[in-house]
């Protein structure tokens, strides 16, 4: 079943399924094929986008495939995991979705299938994901080795606990809308200058291009904002009106709320 060049077989070919792929095809050591439950409309744009293989029927390449990647919703797991236990022999099994950890996809294959559970965001398609991983019990040297020449391929990756991934996707898997919808005010306020839409998104998408690049120098936020703040100035009457609206409270509440709905 190994070979120099690894087989990945990826059942389903939504977002998330085409961000990774986006990545991985720069990898030549992976032969990538996709299926998705008779949505051939879908199907056939990833062929076309991405220069993949299409298959009909999964069971037919279970031999030949090494990596299997669980690119579907949650719900959809049980029913796919049942079927895939009667052909699974030491594929390392992936799944990308919400609250389905190693202990979960161990349950259900049969006794020491490496599995793992990988939250990357929707970054991922332009090589800049950050994912969140964890192993199950039964993953080798060389497991860890294909999986991580993943990982790489879409930005990256952080490996902690099954229940560190639950704790924290909120802030590498939703925060990134919450940015977004900041991201949208501003653009609306520049606007305001009478700059165009597209020049306005260009000056925001580089200004936390630049704040983010700040943040990764390893320097504290309340030292980049000392820094930015002077006292009694403009940028300190802003954060002051940040602070009487609770922003902080308020980016907590969000994500007890991601927490709360994921538990359902």
């Amino acid at each position: 079943m190994i070979s120099n060049k690894k087989q990945v077989l990826f059942l389903g070919a939504g977002r998330m399924a085409q961000a990774i792929i986006s990545g991985l095809i720069n990898d030549s050591s992976f032969h990538i094929m996709v299926t998705n439950n008779g949505d051939e409309k879908r199907l056939r744009y990833v062929q076309d986008t991405f220069n993949v293989e299409v298959i009909e029927s999964w069971r037919e390449e279970m031999e030949s495939t090494d990596i299997i990647v669980l690119a579907l919703p949650p719900e959809g797991h049980d029913s796919i995991l049942k079927e895939l236990a009667e052909f699974v022999d030491q594929q390392l099994i992936i799944t990308v979705a919400a609250g389905i950890g190693p202990a979960y996809l161990e349950e259900r294959l049969p006794n020491g299938t490496p599995v793992a559970w990988v939250m990357p965001n929707t970054a991922a398609q332009v090589g800049k994901s950050t994912t969140l991983f964890a192993n199950g019990s039964y993953m080798t040297a060389e497991h860890e080795t294909w999986l991580q020449a993943m990982l790489q391929q879409v930005g990256t990756y952080e490996q902690v606990t099954e229940q560190q991934v639950h704790h924290l996707t909120p802030i590498t898997g939703s925060a990134p809308a919450f940015v977004y919808k900041m991201a949208e005010s501003l653009i609306r306020s520049a606007e305001e200058s009478g700059i165009t839409e597209q020049q306005a998104q260009n000056l925001v998408s580089s200004m936390l291009e630049g704040a983010a690049a700040m943040l990764q120098t390893g320097q504290k936020p309340s030292y980049l904002t000392d820094q930015v703040a002077t006292p009694g100035g403009v940028t300190a009457a802003g954060l002051e009106v940040l602070d009487e609206s609770g922003l902080d409270q308020m980016l907590q509440r969000a994500i007890a709320a991601c927490h709360e709905r994921a538990k359902h």
